[in-house]
């Protein structure tokens, strides 16, 4: 395979490489990840307010709601309050062009998660601060440190009383096994949380006013040493103090090398619901964290200035666009300058493609786009073409590293006896795997609609699936359940007639009729294991 080509602008010290690299050094591309209810959504919403991207933030719960998050733009998100897709979101600030990948927080969807990370150049994890780490925190944690991904952590909620900062730091350091370090410290909690301590510039951070929607927080400074501004400090002085000194006698310092290197998160405080930190995080996210770096391929590693036009596909999403059921595929560029109208080539397929559709992503809501950068993320009309994982590439021939997919842990047989409208059934449950909602299985390669498995990570999946069957396709989706508990795809050491008359162990077959056993129980799996030791069971497929 050829290496990918350096880009012919970024040769020398021309005007153009000039701008291409000042364009990529501005990008930040970051994901927000946490436990349902911990305000991901919220945060989201306050710093596109606070980039001026948004005038008013919407509220999470829609009945609530005087308007809906702006990264909450599903039917069933504003009819339940919750994120169930993930979007994507931007807005600048300061000269930082910043790029918000927003995850759905509810464990069933971690694997679309999952897909976004791999997107993302870092990660703010939030933390309740009365609920600390989370199981899905926990979860969500390990795949940014498989990644390699640097970790910024927001501890939210402080308007409320929670638990004592040192024990949350604790917590993190034990439960995550990463350092934990303040670059803030909270002055106050509860109704009493009136600002911070930011331990880098030694000074006070003082907030007043403001609230939910539109009003930012005024703040008001005062620099010095902590003992210097004990009266600053308020009536809880003394505690802070004592916080304060202890973790500097630790050598309890941020490191920012270590911080990129994915060895130490820095811990803020404040309240998304207030506005009271947001600000201060934000400023201090950008200074700290890198823009996009060079990304491992089939061919070593591309640099995102010098090499031309590359990314790859991490999320497939059909009807943004109800009048026009649309589909779109989001982009991550990694490298070069993505021109609107560029021919590129599609490394699945080996066929070149010209790129004419192209836009630029707030939510639901898209604009025509004329160029964008490594960081950036691009919506493209798909007609059918794409899938999660592809490489597209404007010269050589190499791969970025594919998206897995995981083993689902629920299972339904599709309904198709006496079924009306078969066809658009058909057509709206393949369009929907093919987006990663759901994963596709059939009793035998090319059976067609008539031997429908759907799996998935949870039962609000299939909640998801048959309401939005219903209000984009028009069509009613039933379902019977299954009693399988566990799926693994297979490798060598196969023998499909080992599995035939099995009642605790069913053969089925995924998409790209890779064969898949489905387990009723986990002894069920630890028998297949046990009866045939040379069978090679994968929990990961593709990737």
């Amino acid at each position: 395979m050829a290496t990918p080509t350096p880009n012919p602008e970024a040769g020398g010290p021309s005007a153009a490489s000039r701008e291409l690299r000042r364009e990529v050094e501005r990008r930040r591309t970051f994901a927000i990840i946490s436990h349902p209810d911990a305000g991901k959504t919220t945060l989201t919403e306050k710093l596109l307010l606070f980039g001026g991207a948004l005038r008013e933030a919407g509220a999470v719960r829609a009945q609530k709601a005087a308007r809906h998050a702006t990264s909450d733009w599903l039917e069933l998100e504003k009819q339940r309050g919750i994120s169930v897709s993930s979007s994507v979101l931007h807005f600048d600030y300061q000269g930082y062009r910043v790029n918000i990948l927003d995850t759905p927080g509810h464990r069933d969807f971690s694997e679309d998660t999952y897909r976004t990370l791999m997107a993302a150049d870092s990660a703010v994890m939030l933390i309740d601060a009365a609920k600390g780490v989370e199981p899905q925190t926990r979860k969500l944690f390990e795949v940014c440190r498989m990644r390699q991904i640097p970790i910024f952590t927001f501890v939210n909620k402080f308007d409320r009383y929670g638990r004592d900062p040192l024990e949350l730091m604790d917590e993190i350091e034990k439960v995550l096994g990463i350092d934990a370090i303040p670059a803030n410290w909270p002055i106050g909690a509860g109704n009493g949380f009136r600002g911070v301590y930011d331990r880098l510039d030694r000074r006070a951070l003082l907030f007043s006013g403001g609230d939910h929607g539109t009003t930012r927080p005024k703040q008001v400074e005062v620099a010095g040493e902590p003992e210097d501004i004990r009266d600053a400090l308020g009536e809880t002085a003394d505690e802070i103090l004592g916080s304060l000194e202890l973790l500097d006698g630790a050598g309890a310092a941020v490191d920012v090398e270590r911080v990129r290197a994915g060895e130490q998160t820095p811990m803020f405080f404040g309240s998304a619901l207030s506005n009271y930190g947001v600000l201060p995080f934000l400023e201090r996210f950008l200074e700290m964290s890198e823009s996009p770096g060079a990304r491992e391929s089939t061919n070593g590693a591309v640099d995102p200035v010098t090499s031309s036009f590359s990314g790859f596909v991490f999320k497939i999403q059909a009807n943004m666009d109800p009048d026009h059921r649309d589909r779109l595929a989001f982009v991550r560029v990694c490298s070069g300058r993505f021109e609107k109208g560029m021919s590129v080539r599609h490394a699945r397929t080996q066929k070149t493609l010209r790129l004419a559709n192209s836009t630029l992503l707030m939510g639901k809501d898209r604009t025509e786009m004329a160029e964008a950068f490594a960081g950036d993320v691009i919506g493209l009309f798909d007609p059918g073409l794409f899938r999660i994982g592809d490489t597209l590439c404007a010269d050589g021939e190499f791969h970025y590293p594919g998206i897995p997919s995981f083993p689902p842990e629920f299972f339904m047989r599709v309904d198709v006896a006496g079924a009306p409208k078969r066809k658009a059934l058909s057509k709206g449950i393949e369009q929907l795997a093919q987006e990663g909602a759901i994963q596709l299985f059939q009793e035998e390669p090319g059976a067609g609609s008539a031997a429908m498995i759907l799996g998935a990570m949870g039962p609000l999946q299939f909640e998801v699936m048959t309401h939005r069957l219903e209000r984009e396709y028009g069509v009613q989706l039933r379902l019977a359940k299954l009693h399988f508990t566990a799926a693994r795809w297979v490798g060598s050491g196969f023998n499909p007639t080992a599995f035939r008359y099995s009642e605790t162990t069913k053969l089925v077959y995924d998409r790209d009729d890779r064969p898949v056993l489905l387990f009723a129980n986990p002894w069920a799996l630890e028998s297949a294991g046990r009866l045939h030791p040379d069978l090679e069971l994968l929990t990961v497929a593709g990737g």
